[in-house]
């Protein structure tokens, strides 16, 4: 049974880093596209950014610059570095995992960046 757990989320100040951290059992993790997503209260779940297997990587522009992600595929771990967190990163974060229709989600967890 394939499962994604998240962690590092939490309060930070505006101009303050987080580093969430996705970890994946159950599945050949090197085999799939990870990412994360977020969901703010009333708006629907975006695209955060994405790192393939090969390791290549795509954000959009909203966090291109800010956010870094990154993985270790030896601890089937995906990560997720956030720099210069703006109030409107406030969010859960979410970790996907997929490869071809398969699709994983993790539970989510909450960044809350107060100004």
């Amino acid at each position: 049974q394939v499962q994604l757990v998240e962690s590092g989320g939490g309060l930070v100040q505006a101009g303050g880093s987080l580093r969430l951290s996705c970890s994946a059992s159950g599945m050949i993790f090197r085999f799939y596209t990870m990412a994360w997503y977020r969901q703010a209260p009333g708006k629907q779940r975006e695209l955060v950014t994405t790192i393939t297997s090969g390791g290549s990587t795509n954000s959009p522009d909203s966090v291109k610059g800010r956010f870094t992600i990154s993985r270790d595929n030896a601890k089937n771990t995906v990560y997720l570095q956030m720099n210069s967190l703006k109030p409107e990163d406030t969010a859960v974060y979410f970790c996907n995992a997929n490869r071809g229709t398969l699709h994983y989600w993790g539970r989510g967890t909450q960044v809350t960046v107060s100004s």
